[in-house]
């Protein structure tokens, strides 16, 4: 199975700009993603896809294979799929560029399901924190028997009714796709759930596409804001000293 990692990175965020290059323990947030999606050794590729010549040349001053792709795609998927339709590869990784705690056993656990052909998108899992549960910045999944996600939401589900303890799980934003998921995908208008929610995945769900959802012990942050940002940088720098 050929698998690719692609790291849709847009300079422009609304809510911390510029943030795939804000330094996080000396190094640009995107170094950290790109080197764990790196050292993975499931993945042939890995390409930065961004729609900045600022970003462009960063990744060149680095070394990392980067492509600039449209400034019109509505999401990093469209990115991803951008990138699909020029380097052929069974499996496309997307590994988020404001991931800077990504590691190469999200991308295992990630391919996991993958290996079953039928299998069109997979995503990952984590149990939740218990400052999470109730956060509507921490997604929350909910799956079937055999793993495939019954809805993702920043609600808290499922609802505790009766004081049973529910098991909740976070969602973190890694995927793999096969090439016909990410086509439908961006072929599709924005779903009504999805509009809601803000949450992209929900339009393969609302269009009948499974995503198969794989379990892993390491939780991430994905910044957002100034404060995500020193969060991840105490976190880095304890494990740098922790080496």
């Amino acid at each position: 199975m050929r698998a690719i990692a692609v790291i849709p990175a847009r300079l422009a965020s609304t809510r911390l700009p510029r943030k795939v290059l804000r330094e996080i323990a000396g190094r640009p947030m995107l170094a950290w993603v790109y080197e764990a999606a790196r050292a993975s050794p499931l993945v042939a590729e890995v390409i930065v896809a961004t729609d900045s010549e600022e970003v462009l040349e960063a990744c060149r001053q680095n070394g990392w294979n980067a492509r600039l792709t449209s400034p019109q795609h509505r999401s990093g998927t469209d990115r991803v799929y951008e990138v699909a339709c020029s380097v052929a590869a069974d499996v496309y990784v997307n590994v988020q560029g404001d991931e800077p705690l990504a590691r190469p056993e999200h991308l295992e656990a990630l391919l996991g399901p993958m290996k079953d052909a039928s299998v069109l998108v997979s995503t990952i899992k984590t149990p939740a924190a218990a400052g999470d549960i109730d956060n509507p910045n921490a997604v929350k999944v909910v799956t079937d028997a055999v793993g495939r996600a019954l809805y993702f939401s920043r609600a808290t589900v499922p609802y505790d009714r009766d004081r049973g303890q529910p098991r909740y799980f976070k969602h973190l934003g890694f995927y793999a796709y096969r090439k016909p998921a990410l086509e439908r995908f961006c072929s599709l208008p924005e779903s009504s759930l999805e509009r809601s929610e803000r949450l992209e995945q929900l339009r393969f769900l609302e269009n009948g596409i499974a995503i198969h959802v794989a379990e892993t012990p390491f939780d991430t942050i994905g910044v957002d804001t100034e404060d995500d940002l020193r969060r991840v940088e105490a976190i880095l720098k304890d494990q740098r000293r922790g080496r």
